[in-house]
Protein backbone atom coordinates (compact mmCIF):
# COMPACT_ATOMS: atom_id res chain seq x y z
CA UNK A 1 0.00 0.00 0.00
CA UNK A 2 1.04 3.37 -1.10
CA UNK A 3 2.43 5.88 1.40
CA UNK A 4 -0.84 8.15 0.85
CA UNK A 5 -3.44 5.22 0.77
CA UNK A 6 -1.95 4.37 4.44
CA UNK A 7 -2.55 8.13 5.50
CA UNK A 8 -5.76 7.89 3.82
CA UNK A 9 -6.99 4.58 5.52
CA UNK A 10 -5.48 5.55 9.21
CA UNK A 11 -6.91 8.74 8.95
CA UNK A 12 -10.32 7.52 8.10
CA UNK A 13 -10.23 5.03 11.20
CA UNK A 14 -8.91 7.47 13.16
CA UNK A 15 -11.83 9.75 12.78
CA UNK A 16 -14.39 6.68 13.05
CA UNK A 17 -13.56 5.56 15.92
CA UNK A 18 -12.54 8.88 17.55
CA UNK A 19 -15.64 9.92 18.45
CA UNK A 20 -17.69 10.12 21.56
CA UNK A 21 -19.53 7.58 21.30
CA UNK A 22 -16.16 5.01 21.85
CA UNK A 23 -16.03 6.21 25.28
CA UNK A 24 -19.26 3.81 26.43
CA UNK A 25 -17.48 0.61 26.13
CA UNK A 26 -13.80 1.61 26.49
CA UNK A 27 -11.62 1.66 30.20
CA UNK A 28 -11.78 5.86 29.15
CA UNK A 29 -15.56 5.81 30.59
CA UNK A 30 -13.96 5.34 33.94
CA UNK A 31 -12.65 8.90 34.41
CA UNK A 32 -14.98 10.23 32.28
CA UNK A 33 -17.29 9.74 35.36
CA UNK A 34 -15.63 12.70 37.12
CA UNK A 35 -15.30 16.39 36.62
CA UNK A 36 -12.57 17.45 39.05
CA UNK A 37 -9.26 17.33 37.29
CA UNK A 38 -7.53 15.60 40.25
CA UNK A 39 -10.57 13.04 40.15
CA UNK A 40 -9.82 12.66 36.49
CA UNK A 41 -6.02 12.06 36.80
CA UNK A 42 -6.26 9.39 39.77
CA UNK A 43 -8.77 7.42 37.86
CA UNK A 44 -7.32 7.62 34.37
CA UNK A 45 -4.38 6.33 35.87
CA UNK A 46 -5.62 3.74 38.07
CA UNK A 47 -8.03 2.43 35.39
CA UNK A 48 -5.23 2.43 32.53
CA UNK A 49 -2.75 0.15 35.29
CA UNK A 50 -5.91 -2.28 35.26
CA UNK A 51 -6.11 -2.33 31.51
CA UNK A 52 -5.30 -5.80 30.36
CA UNK A 53 -7.62 -8.50 29.51
CA UNK A 54 -11.32 -8.43 28.53
CA UNK A 55 -12.48 -4.77 28.10
CA UNK A 56 -16.15 -5.73 29.87
CA UNK A 57 -13.74 -7.01 32.46
CA UNK A 58 -11.67 -4.40 32.98
CA UNK A 59 -14.36 -1.84 33.31
CA UNK A 60 -16.46 -3.50 36.09
CA UNK A 61 -13.39 -4.20 37.95
CA UNK A 62 -12.48 0.08 37.55
CA UNK A 63 -15.88 0.89 38.29
CA UNK A 64 -15.90 -1.42 41.80
CA UNK A 65 -12.51 -0.17 42.57
CA UNK A 66 -13.77 3.99 41.84
CA UNK A 67 -16.74 2.93 44.49
CA UNK A 68 -14.33 1.39 47.06
CA UNK A 69 -12.45 5.12 46.91
CA UNK A 70 -16.46 5.95 47.72
CA UNK A 71 -16.35 7.64 43.92
CA UNK A 72 -14.17 10.11 45.22
CA UNK A 73 -10.26 9.10 44.15
CA UNK A 74 -8.68 12.54 44.69
CA UNK A 75 -10.48 12.95 48.31
CA UNK A 76 -9.53 8.76 49.15
CA UNK A 77 -6.08 9.28 47.92
CA UNK A 78 -4.97 12.59 49.69
CA UNK A 79 -7.18 11.71 53.22
CA UNK A 80 -8.18 7.74 54.04
CA UNK A 81 -7.81 6.54 56.90
CA UNK A 82 -6.26 3.24 57.73
CA UNK A 83 -8.86 1.51 57.75
CA UNK A 84 -9.98 2.71 54.66
CA UNK A 85 -7.15 1.95 53.48
CA UNK A 86 -7.67 -1.77 54.99
CA UNK A 87 -10.69 -2.16 52.83
CA UNK A 88 -8.65 -2.21 49.77
CA UNK A 89 -7.13 -5.21 51.00
CA UNK A 90 -10.52 -7.49 49.74
CA UNK A 91 -9.50 -6.14 45.73
CA UNK A 92 -8.60 -8.24 42.94
CA UNK A 93 -8.01 -7.75 39.70
CA UNK A 94 -6.09 -10.93 37.76
CA UNK A 95 -2.35 -10.54 39.46
CA UNK A 96 -3.12 -7.07 40.61
CA UNK A 97 -4.38 -7.34 44.54
CA UNK A 98 -4.92 -5.75 47.42
CA UNK A 99 -1.35 -5.35 48.60
CA UNK A 100 -0.92 -3.70 45.23
CA UNK A 101 -3.90 -1.52 45.63
CA UNK A 102 -2.94 0.06 48.94
CA UNK A 103 0.80 0.27 47.58
CA UNK A 104 -0.47 2.54 44.42
CA UNK A 105 -2.76 4.56 46.76
CA UNK A 106 0.01 5.53 49.12
CA UNK A 107 2.48 6.06 46.40
CA UNK A 108 0.10 8.69 44.97
CA UNK A 109 -0.77 10.16 48.41
CA UNK A 110 3.29 11.22 48.19
CA UNK A 111 3.15 12.46 44.51
CA UNK A 112 -0.07 14.59 44.95
CA UNK A 113 1.03 16.24 48.61
CA UNK A 114 4.94 16.04 48.18
CA UNK A 115 5.21 16.60 44.48
CA UNK A 116 2.55 18.49 43.13
CA UNK A 117 0.62 15.58 41.30
CA UNK A 118 0.84 12.82 38.07
CA UNK A 119 0.93 15.87 36.07
CA UNK A 120 4.05 17.62 37.92
CA UNK A 121 5.99 14.57 37.83
CA UNK A 122 5.51 14.03 33.99
CA UNK A 123 5.77 17.84 33.13
CA UNK A 124 8.83 17.54 35.11
CA UNK A 125 10.17 14.55 33.71
CA UNK A 126 9.60 15.51 30.11
CA UNK A 127 11.25 18.76 30.42
CA UNK A 128 14.38 16.90 32.44
CA UNK A 129 14.88 13.97 29.97
CA UNK A 130 13.36 15.41 26.77
CA UNK A 131 11.45 12.43 25.99
CA UNK A 132 8.65 10.47 27.33
CA UNK A 133 11.02 7.73 27.65
CA UNK A 134 12.88 9.55 29.87
CA UNK A 135 9.81 10.48 31.66
CA UNK A 136 9.00 7.46 32.78
CA UNK A 137 12.29 5.99 33.64
CA UNK A 138 11.79 8.78 36.15
CA UNK A 139 8.26 8.34 36.83
CA UNK A 140 8.67 4.67 37.73
CA UNK A 141 12.01 5.15 39.76
CA UNK A 142 9.78 7.90 42.04
CA UNK A 143 6.54 5.86 42.11
CA UNK A 144 8.83 2.91 43.13
CA UNK A 145 10.39 4.75 45.76
CA UNK A 146 8.48 3.91 48.79
CA UNK A 147 9.22 0.57 49.91
CA UNK A 148 6.82 -1.88 47.97
CA UNK A 149 6.86 -5.32 47.56
CA UNK A 150 8.51 -7.09 45.13
CA UNK A 151 5.32 -8.07 43.40
CA UNK A 152 3.97 -4.83 42.98
CA UNK A 153 7.01 -3.49 40.74
CA UNK A 154 5.78 -5.65 37.70
CA UNK A 155 2.83 -3.40 37.67
CA UNK A 156 4.24 -0.44 36.72
CA UNK A 157 6.25 -0.54 32.87
CA UNK A 158 9.63 -0.76 32.63
CA UNK A 159 11.28 0.92 29.82
CA UNK A 160 14.55 0.49 30.59
CA UNK A 161 14.44 -3.17 30.46
CA UNK A 162 12.09 -2.89 26.56
CA UNK A 163 8.53 -2.42 27.95
CA UNK A 164 6.28 -1.08 25.86
CA UNK A 165 4.49 0.64 28.20
CA UNK A 166 1.28 0.55 26.42
CA UNK A 167 -1.04 1.57 29.44
CA UNK A 168 1.28 4.47 30.78
CA UNK A 169 1.28 5.91 27.19
CA UNK A 170 -2.62 5.16 27.18
CA UNK A 171 -2.90 6.93 30.41
CA UNK A 172 -0.50 9.73 29.00
CA UNK A 173 -3.08 10.25 25.43
CA UNK A 174 -5.90 10.65 27.90
CA UNK A 175 -4.60 13.87 29.96
CA UNK A 176 -2.88 15.38 26.90
CA UNK A 177 -4.61 15.34 23.39
CA UNK A 178 -7.16 17.55 23.09
CA UNK A 179 -9.64 17.14 20.65
CA UNK A 180 -12.94 17.87 22.70
CA UNK A 181 -14.17 13.93 22.02
CA UNK A 182 -12.87 11.36 23.33
CA UNK A 183 -9.33 12.66 25.57
CA UNK A 184 -9.29 14.91 28.07
CA UNK A 185 -6.35 17.27 27.04
CA UNK A 186 -5.94 18.21 30.65
CA UNK A 187 -1.82 18.84 30.77
CA UNK A 188 -1.37 21.86 29.12
CA UNK A 189 2.18 21.68 29.45
CA UNK A 190 2.64 18.91 27.43
CA UNK A 191 2.52 19.00 23.43
CA UNK A 192 0.74 15.72 21.84
CA UNK A 193 3.53 16.14 19.53
CA UNK A 194 5.91 14.16 22.28
CA UNK A 195 3.06 11.18 22.81
CA UNK A 196 4.29 7.66 22.06
CA UNK A 197 1.96 5.43 20.55
CA UNK A 198 0.37 2.94 23.20
CA UNK A 199 1.60 -0.31 21.47
CA UNK A 200 -0.08 -3.92 22.52
CA UNK A 201 -0.65 -7.14 20.47
CA UNK A 202 -3.99 -5.69 18.68
CA UNK A 203 -1.94 -2.00 17.06
CA UNK A 204 1.20 -4.14 16.79
CA UNK A 205 -0.76 -6.82 14.01
CA UNK A 206 -2.34 -3.87 12.16
CA UNK A 207 0.45 -2.13 12.11
CA UNK A 208 2.22 -5.19 10.84
CA UNK A 209 -0.22 -6.37 8.23
CA UNK A 210 -0.13 -2.33 7.00
CA UNK A 211 3.64 -1.99 6.42
CA UNK A 212 3.88 0.66 9.28
CA UNK A 213 5.58 -1.79 11.91
CA UNK A 214 8.61 -4.21 10.57
CA UNK A 215 10.20 -5.22 14.39
CA UNK A 216 8.51 -8.28 15.27
CA UNK A 217 8.33 -7.73 19.11
CA UNK A 218 6.16 -5.59 20.83
CA UNK A 219 8.73 -4.09 22.78
CA UNK A 220 10.05 -0.10 22.80
CA UNK A 221 12.11 0.12 20.19
CA UNK A 222 8.72 -0.77 18.23
CA UNK A 223 6.92 2.11 20.13
CA UNK A 224 9.71 3.74 18.89
CA UNK A 225 9.33 2.57 15.06
CA UNK A 226 5.77 2.77 14.56
CA UNK A 227 5.34 6.25 16.50
CA UNK A 228 8.01 7.84 14.07
CA UNK A 229 6.48 6.27 11.20
CA UNK A 230 3.17 7.85 12.60
CA UNK A 231 4.54 11.59 12.65
CA UNK A 232 5.24 11.07 9.13
CA UNK A 233 1.65 11.53 8.99
CA UNK A 234 0.58 13.87 11.53
CA UNK A 235 3.56 15.50 13.58
CA UNK A 236 1.67 17.33 16.07
CA UNK A 237 -0.73 14.31 17.07
CA UNK A 238 0.92 11.03 15.87
CA UNK A 239 -1.63 8.92 18.86
CA UNK A 240 -4.37 10.38 16.95
CA UNK A 241 -3.78 7.00 14.96
CA UNK A 242 -4.20 4.94 18.05
CA UNK A 243 -7.86 4.64 17.23
CA UNK A 244 -6.97 3.79 14.03
CA UNK A 245 -4.93 0.77 14.58
CA UNK A 246 -6.75 -0.28 18.10
CA UNK A 247 -10.17 0.13 16.79
CA UNK A 248 -9.04 -2.27 13.69
CA UNK A 249 -7.17 -4.70 16.15
CA UNK A 250 -10.23 -5.40 18.06
CA UNK A 251 -13.98 -4.40 16.10
CA UNK A 252 -12.90 -5.05 12.91
CA UNK A 253 -12.19 -8.52 11.38
CA UNK A 254 -10.38 -7.31 8.52
CA UNK A 255 -7.27 -5.88 10.09
CA UNK A 256 -5.69 -5.62 6.60
CA UNK A 257 -7.22 -3.31 4.69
Amino acid sequence: MRQHEIKYLLDEKANYYNQEWFIEKDPISIPHLFTLKQDIEIAGFLTAILSWGQRKMILKKARILMENMDMSPFSFVTGASDKELQHLSNFVYRTFNGVDCQYFISALREIYISHGGLETIFTKGLEKGGSVFNALVDFRALFLSYSPMQRTSKHVANVLKGSAAKRLNMFLRWMVRDDGLVDFGLWKGVKASVLMIPLDVHVGRVARNNGLLIRKQDDWKAVEELTMRLREFRPDDPTFYDYALFGMGVFEKDMKN
